[in-house]
């Protein structure tokens, strides 16, 4: 049977997704949503929740008196209580899990088939059992002590007004395993960005904001998930997350250079039979030439296309950005290609604000690949 405080608990979880959901938009907008993060959760700051609480005090019904607009006088008429309505900040800790859910719920992602040849099988021990040998370290003491207690009782040998029991060699019982074999699907996430002069503060942190949220998707949907980064301008490097989204060069823009280097991660480190691959990259539209533009799409059909799940190309606007290469790649691979060619790998989706962010990210999975 549920325990009231269990129920309780439930129905305060309840109230907190209905608010982070009818919110969504407004967490994004305000950052609200990406709060403190620590292991498989995050910390969300939530309005006007309060955990129920007893509270104690005098009831002599002095303290706290006044009118409606909150004036009033304390105890002995000397001092008025604070004005204006109090602001309750709750910080509620929501797993990724829930979180991912909650924004599948409300942009009706369809969930993530994974590939059918990219399943790592890996074998664990499970206990399932116990046996009467074994190495002392998995020894089971409390039907060590059980079978010696019953093995005592039925000797006679057992004083309830001195309970002593004392195993011995056939009492000892020890905990025994099998070998499972548990199949699973892991994911890989590849970030690239455009970290030129036009690419500023507010263009990161509108990545910083999609690329978390593409995560928690991802995570969601695969029991294993690794991410990587790649900065380019004209060169382009493997960096980590801090450097992701914080380095910022002067040159200027060559995202084949980014292509590049993920094939070379790819071939290095990551093969598309034992992973689900996506890519992302991050632009605000520039780059250095139509021949640039030309080899990059000659890179995504013949390299990179034919061994992931998809590419998803984001669009952050720019004062400086020319914004082209988001109809390069819509001429390249239209929105009407047959669903299970390559060319239907490819989604795009522009972010001019952070209000954007969410339908970005239907874009980028609606096809549910």
């Amino acid at each position: 049977m549920i325990s009231r405080i269990e129920q309780d608990h439930g129905r305060f979880r309840q109230i907190v997704k209905g608010t982070i959901r009818k919110d969504l938009r407004r967490f994004i907008a305000r950052d609200d949503m990406i709060g403190q993060q620590g292991g498989r959760a995050v910390s969300i700051p939530v309005h006007d929740i309060d955990t129920p609480t007893f509270r104690y005090g005098d009831n002599s019904g002095q303290v706290g008196m006044g009118d409606a607009d909150g004036e009033g006088q304390g105890q002995g008429g000397k001092e008025k209580a604070g004005e204006g309505e109090g602001k309750h900040l709750l910080e509620v800790s929501v797993t990724i899990e829930e979180l991912a859910d909650i924004l599948g719920e409300e942009l009706k992602l369809p969930r993530i088939i994974p590939k059918g040849k990219h399943n790592i099988t890996t074998v664990k021990d499970r206990y399932s059992g116990v046996r009467p040998v074994g190495p002392n370290s998995l020894r089971h003491f409390k039907r060590t002590y059980r079978e010696a207690l019953r093995r005592q009782l039925a000797l006679g040998d057992y004083d309830p007004d001195n309970p002593v029991i004392v195993p011995v060699k056939n009492d000892l019982r020890f905990r025994s395993w099998t070998e499972v074999k548990e199949p699973h699907s892991n994911a890989l996430a590849v970030y690239m960005m455009d970290v030129s002069g036009s690419m500023g503060n507010e263009q990161k942190e509108l990545v910083r904001l999609q690329a978390f949220w593409i995560d928690s998707w991802l995570r969601r949907n695969y029991k294993g998930f690794e991410s990587r980064f790649i900065v380019h301008d004209v060169n382009a490097k493997v960096v980590d997350r801090e450097t992701f989204f914080s380095l910022r060069e002067d040159g200027g823009t060559k995202i084949s250079s980014a292509l590049v280097a993920c094939r070379a991660l790819l071939k290095e480190q990551f093969d598309p039979a034992d992973w689900n691959i996506y890519l992302f990259h991050f632009s605000d539209g520039d780059n250095s030439s139509d021949t640039d533009n030309r080899l990059c799409i000659e890179l995504l059909q013949k390299e990179l296309l034919p061994v992931v799940n998809q590419f998803g190309y984001v669009q952050v606007k720019s004062a400086y950005g020319s914004g082209q290469f988001h109809q390069v790649l819509r001429d390249a691979f239209p929105e009407s290609a047959d669903a299970s060619s390559d060319a239907a790998k490819v989604a795009t989706a522009k972010v001019n604000e952070r209000e954007d962010v969410l339908d970005a990210l239907r874009a980028l999975f609606k096809a549910g690949r």
